[in-house]
């Protein structure tokens, strides 16, 4: 009888509606139907799913993804042979990225022009020049780093109390939409991670989403980003992390 849509979304960690659309655009349509019409998928139809899945996981628009499992002289070895070689670019070009912006967020409060007691004030209990040493030395050369120092040298006392009031609403905004089992891949995730973006982009440096991206992985592999974002709730880096990468395949 194969799997109900039902099924398979929960399988892929994907939605019933992406499922709907690929069939309705012929990306993946199941290889069969109950007697009441409804779909039924087969192993062969989970196979092409992951497929579909991967290419989307690496910014490909359906259209080429399409071309790309549609093409006669591609046989499954190839495609896992493809994908490997995919996935070994993104990690050689995710690790130079690393490199230049890991911890880049720290870099902005090098130079706040505040007076320890403001500090305290605007920061709480995290201490902004607590990674001083750390985010010069591993960022020191880079474009992003200049950046953040100029900015934050400019902002007065007001200036970072709404930044961080900012930042502080849009961390409260996705807990709350974690709260109601929103997909991070729903439109409400998407567009709160686009305005992450927006807040980095405007009050730290120029951010690319494939710099986002790499971001949002940091989030998760560094302990300390991830207390910080699990003691808004717990699970948040991920759900964020997983959000901004929806969001910047969206945007690709």
């Amino acid at each position: 009888m194969g799997y109900s849509v039902g099924q398979v979304a929960g399988f892929a960690r994907t939605t019933v509606r992406t499922l709907h659309h690929y069939d309705e655009i012929g990306l993946l349509s199941p290889s069969g139907r109950s007697g009441a019409g409804h779909r039924r998928y087969d192993d062969g139809d989970l196979d092409r799913l992951q497929r579909i899945l991967f290419y989307r996981k690496l910014g490909f628009p359906l259209d080429e993804v399409a071309v790309l499992l549609d093409d006669p002289r591609t046989d499954p070895q190839e495609h896992l042979r493809r994908q490997h070689a995919l996935l070994a670019d993104r990690i050689g070009a995710l690790q130079r990225m690393a490199a230049a912006v890991e911890r880049a967020m720290e870099a902005r409060t090098m130079s706040i022009n505040l007076t320890p007691e403001e500090k305290f004030e605007v920061f709480g209990d995290h201490d902004p020049d607590r990674y001083a040493a750390e985010a010069e030395r591993r960022w020191g050369a880079t474009d992003a780093y200049a950046e953040s120092r100029r900015r934050a040298a400019a902002a007065t006392k007001e200036d970072w109390q709404r930044i961080m009031g900012e930042s502080d609403d849009i961390n409260r905004r996705l807990a709350a939409l974690m709260d109601t089992g929103a997909s991070a891949e729903s439109i409400g995730a998407m567009d709160l991670a686009e305005e992450h973006h927006a807040w980095i982009d405007g009050h730290c440096y120029a951010c690319s989403y494939e710099m986002h991206t790499s971001l949002g992985e940091m989030y998760v592999a560094d302990e300390r980003f991830t207390a910080y974002y699990d003691r808004v709730r717990p699970g948040l880096a991920v759900y964020l992390r997983d959000a901004i990468m929806a969001n910047a395949v969206r945007r690709a």
